[in-house]
Parts: C-alpha cells; structure tokens; sequence
C-alpha cells in the first residue's frame, strides 16, 4: 500500500499498557475527559480510557503540528436524532483536519485517522456464554453464519462480526443507538454489506478483534497500521 494515498487509513493499534499516562499526559486532558475518567468503576479500565485519550492527542496533535492540549473536542449530530452526540471531531473544523475515531478494549487502544468519515473498534475475545446471549441480537444472516462455525472457534468469530459492525456505526456516527441486527457485516455475501462503506478486519493478535471502516471505501479499506507513537 501506497502511504500517501490519500484513501488510505492511518490506523495506531497499541497496548494501553505501554502508553505513557503520567501527570504531564493526564495534564493535556480537557475536563471533560477526565469526568468521563472518573466514572469508571474498575482503575484498569480508568487507566486504559486515559491511555486511550493521551494517545489520541498525540497522534491528532502530531498531524496538526499543534501541542494536544490545546485540541478542543466537539461532536456532529447524531443522524438518528439530531443531538450532538454523533462522530467526534475537533471544535472549530480548521482546514485540514483529518476525520477520526477511538477505540479501547482489552487493555488495547485502536486510533484511526482518514480523510473521509471513518470507525474503529477493538475487544477481547468473548467467553463462550456471552457469545450466546449476544449472538441474539445480529442480523439473521450473522447468527446463521456464526450457527455454521464450530463453537471452539465462535468466540473469534463472533468478535470479528461484531468489531465489524461497531467500526461501521461508529463511522455512520450513530453507535450502538442503532439495532445491531438492522444491518448486515457477516462474511458470507459482501454485497449485503451497507452501501457506500468498506469495512475491513484488522490484525490484533490471537486475544483480540479490531476492524475499520470508511465511508466511500472500495471492496476493502487499505490501511497503514502501526504499533507504537514513536
């Protein structure tokens, strides 16, 4: 893949554990941030939400040229009711600024960037009960498909499907507000995938699914994927 073309995804795939989160990072955080921090019940997933935001102010801030804490964060209106919580975006919108978006789970951080609307999504790998309880809520076609995979291998590929459709509603900007089994992101017939976005699995290790989609993509998103913010 061509790294400037100018459809491509820039895409940070890391472990929250080795993004540095002390208090001159935590110091770049807006109030907002650190309220939404200070929510979380479990210090791990506190400290994975920080990582995640740190990280995401340096990679934005790096691209502008401009110091992360200086990056202020707003929100589009949600396409299913309007208010400001849809896809999130830099107050202001200066010229150039990239699309993005976020994601963490499993001690894992995802950050995509692109020049057009773009969702991410990373988790762990589910238990075998929950891929149960959740398999319930796909689209027809998904929960046939996921039916056809032995069980010992169903935890990765529910997730895959799933990783699938969150980086989809992320980038449509509607989250999970919308039905999960209003659309299709099974494997099987493509063509059934919703019209004008390319959705693509992403490489995150044998504990993980990730995945990215792009609005106006091709069959598949090209992307450049890296490991670490040096």
């Amino acid at each position: 893949m061509n790294a400037q073309d100018p459809g491509a995804v820039e895409l940070w795939l890391l472990d929250a554990a080795a993004v540095a989160v002390g208090p001159a990072e935590l110091g770049r955080l807006d109030e907002e941030e650190h309220r939404r921090a200070g929510r979380f019940v479990r210090d791990s997933d506190r400290v994975v939400y920080l990582a995640a935001h740190v990280a995401l102010r340096h990679v934005l801030g790096r691209r502008l040229g401009r110091a992360p804490e200086a990056l202020v964060f707003a929100r589009e209106p949600c396409p299913g009711c309007g208010e400001p919580h849809g896809r999130p975006r830099l107050a202001g919108d200066p010229a150039g600024v990239p699309h993005f978006s976020l994601s963490h789970g499993g001690g894992r951080v995802l950050i995509g960037l692109a020049d057009a609307p773009v969702g991410v999504d990373v988790e762990p790998l589910p238990g075998a009960d929950s891929v149960e309880v959740l398999a319930t809520t796909l689209h027809p076609a998904e929960r046939a498909e996921l039916a056809d995979v032995r069980p010992a291998d169903r935890p990765g590929a529910f997730a895959r499907l799933w990783t699938r459709k969150e980086a989809y509603l992320k980038g449509v900007g509607i989250g999970l507000a919308r039905p999960p089994a209003a659309d299709y992101l099974g494997t099987a017939e493509p063509a059934r995938r919703p019209v004008g976005w390319a959705v693509t699995d992403v490489p995150a290790g044998s504990r993980h699914a990730a995945a990215v989609a792009l609005a106006g993509g091709g069959a598949a998103v090209e992307y450049r994927l890296r490991h670490g913010l040096g």
